[in-house]
């Protein structure tokens, strides 16, 4: 500690942006005064990239605080938080950067503003080593016009007590991202703790499969019905609706592709499988990989997916009470996330092995007594 400053080494366990994230959210929802070092010193580019910057300048705009060391390629950043305010703020990473890696950053501090708040978050909403905006708000035609269809992380998260809303301006893509989504949400008094430990059977999958630019629909239709086949050697009884979507010009920058499958469970769990087309990348192989990701998620039993485990142990974290949640196999983005909630809040988790009937399940329960953050702003 430097006076009451937290030291934060962020090149252990998952050594990467993760790190970054969940700590100087917490440094401005806890008003601690943060130092991180070695910043992604496990990555083949160490430092910030422009999307961890962008993250960053958003907590630092929201609570009137202070960052030292924020350029690109910075190992190091002091960050001294202030107030939480609500009103509108705009995170850019000029770049491809993920879209809802900076809302995973953002949307923890917001709910403990003085007020309701607009976020502007613009780059890549389908990018690689992130969720795709589509796993976050998933949008699907019916014959009314626009619906949202159920995403994963959206109806999840608000189990916690709050709602948002989120809405998809322009898609963006590898490598020059130009997309924008819009978040509005308003402050909680606090959050309520979640129980997602019963998985239930799969009574629905769909999804969407898309192409973008100069991409042809065809394009969609292999993935679609590559991913379909390889769904139906596991799964025969189901009607598998995937719909294959070309995104309108007016509404996407730059070409891409991908996929995402959703599964939903008689007990309102939904776990997905995705995955992004690229240059020299076969349709087929694209749709196979999504559907394998969601045949595998299914396969462990637990009640969230591999991607949802480490997005919400912050706000177990922050909630009041006690959370619990099956999932799969801990991932090391969940165990790392873990470490430094804990490290930073009077949060205590435990990960035990869920004892299951069927051996061929292997599952934990994520406990965790959250610290009961109250919202001293409104």
């Amino acid at each position: 500690m430097d006076g009451d400053r937290v030291e934060i080494d962020g090149g252990i366990m998952e050594g990467g942006g993760q790190i970054l994230r969940v700590s100087t959210a917490l440094s401005c929802l806890l008003g601690l005064p943060l130092r991180v070092r070695r910043i992604r010193a496990g990555r083949s580019q160490p430092g910030l990239r422009p999307q961890h910057l962008s993250g960053l300048e958003i907590v630092r705009d929201l609570c009137e605080g202070n960052l030292e060391g924020g350029e690109i390629g910075s190992t190091e950043i002091t960050f001294t938080p202030g107030k939480i305010k609500g009103g509108t703020h705009i995170a850019d990473t000029k770049t491809a950067g993920s879209v809802c890696l900076l809302m995973q950053v953002a949307m923890p501090c917001v709910l403990f503003a003085a007020s309701p708040s607009e976020l502007h978050f613009k780059g890549g909403t389908n990018a690689e080593m992130a969720p795709q905006i589509d796993y976050t708000v998933m949008v699907g035609k019916n014959c009314f016009g626009l619906v949202h269809l159920s995403c994963v992380f959206k109806p999840i998260v608000e189990k916690f007590n709050f709602t948002f809303n989120c809405d998809i301006k322009k898609r963006g893509y590898y490598p020059q991202g130009g997309g924008e989504v819009v978040v509005q949400m308003s402050p909680v008094k606090e959050l309520s703790p979640i129980d997602l430990t019963e998985r239930g059977t799969v009574t629905k999958i769909y999804g969407r499969a898309f192409v973008a630019g100069a991409l042809p629909i065809k394009l969609a239709k292999d993935m679609s019905a590559a991913a379909v086949r390889c769904i139906r050697k596991e799964i025969r009884d189901l009607y598998i609706n995937i719909q294959t979507v070309r995104e309108p010009d007016d509404q996407a920058f730059g070409t891409g592709s991908g996929i995402i499958i959703v599964a939903e469970t008689s007990t309102g769990c939904l776990l997905a499988g995705s995955s992004l087309g690229r240059r020299g990348k076969n349709a087929d192989k694209v749709g196979i990989e999504a559907a394998e990701i969601l045949l595998k998620n299914l396969k462990h039993g637990g009640a969230v997916d591999d991607s949802l485990q480490d997005q919400l142990i912050i706000f177990m974290a922050l909630a009041k009470g006690v959370s619990r949640v099956k999932s799969g196999p801990v991932t090391l983005h969940t165990q790392t996330a873990i470490h430094f909630a804990e490290q930073l809040t009077k949060a205590k988790f435990t990960v035990t092995k869920s004892e299951e009937e069927d051996p061929s399940k292997d599952t934990y329960i994520i406990e965790c007594q959250g610290m009961g953050l109250i919202n001293s702003n409104l």
